[in-house]
């Protein structure tokens, strides 16, 4: 298990990404949280099977309306969720 931080940029708040987001995880049994940005950004926190995580990431294209100019994604240390959730704000990467 690891667990990653992603930040995507593009036309990706109020258009569903978040909803969108949380389905893929939920479908694939990963774990963690998104949110939004302040700076128009969204946050994704995620924790699974490092090759889970690899798909996960590319079906973050997949979700419709969103236009995604850039992924950054890095892993931080092990965080253990309960579930994959939808929160409300966050704080800047």
């Amino acid at each position: 298990m690891k667990t990653i931080e992603i930040s995507v940029a593009g036309r990706v708040q109020g258009i569903g990404f978040r909803a969108c987001v949380k389905r893929i995880a939920t479908n694939l049994g990963v774990v963690g949280e998104v949110m939004n940005l302040p700076d128009g950004r969204v946050r994704i926190i995620a924790t699974a099977e490092p090759g889970i995580l690899d798909k996960f990431v590319s079906m973050l294209y997949s979700c419709p309306h969103v236009i995604i100019r850039e992924i950054v994604q890095r892993e931080i240390p092990l965080v253990n969720f309960s579930e994959f959730s939808i929160q409300r704000s966050g704080y800047y990467l």
